[in-house]
């Protein structure tokens, strides 16, 4: 914690990064990694019942501390019922610290294997800036035609970003941005 300052850097360390620390040797280094994936397991363990995702700050909450602690772009898929509530968060694909690459068949394959009713698409920016990109515009336009082929609705792309002074936000949902149209 001295050196870090806090969990979340540590959590963004690398197992070889902690090794260089005095006295960590790589099976400490991996008992401290492995204890804060169990914790962020724990957390979601706590919930009484799936969480009710029908808004993109509770989108953000199931996944904010995941995301908060990638250094790359990271794409997942958040599966849903009919009443939805979560069915499971599926990790789809790691990029670089500015693109991702991901295909339809890749989201909607969970989705058809747990019987998901809708879908929410999340993926976060490292930089900071939760503000759409082109890209992430083109690709969600994409996706949810692809949805409406298959009848799973897409409800919602949220990116994730960071709290600042000018944005008291850490996320942007193209939904309340007008990208999706009911």
């Amino acid at each position: 914690m001295e050196r870090y300052g806090s969990l979340t850097a540590i959590a963004r360390a690398d197992e070889q990064e902690l090794t260089d620390l005095p006295g960590v040797g790589a099976s400490t280094a991996a008992a401290v990694k492995s204890a804060l994936v169990l914790a962020a397991e724990l957390s979601l363990e706590a919930l009484p019942e799936a969480p009710l995702l029908d808004a993109p700050e509770h989108i953000a909450n199931l996944l904010r501390e995941e995301m908060r602690v990638q250094t790359v772009e990271t794409f997942y898929v958040v599966l849903m019922n009919v009443r939805r509530r979560l069915i499971k968060a599926v990790k789809i694909s790691q990029g670089t610290i500015d693109t991702l690459h991901i295909h339809a068949r890749e989201i909607f394959r969970p989705a058809i294997v747990y019987n998901a009713h809708s879908i929410c698409l999340v993926h976060n920016h490292p930089s900071g800036n939760s503000s759409p990109s082109d890209a992430d515009c083109k690709v969600t336009r994409d996706i949810i035609r692809a949805g409406q082929l298959l009848k799973i609705d897409v409800l919602d792309h949220v990116i994730i970003g960071l709290r600042t002074a000018e944005n008291p936000k850490d996320y942007s949902s193209l939904r309340e941005l007008g990208f999706f149209y009911a």
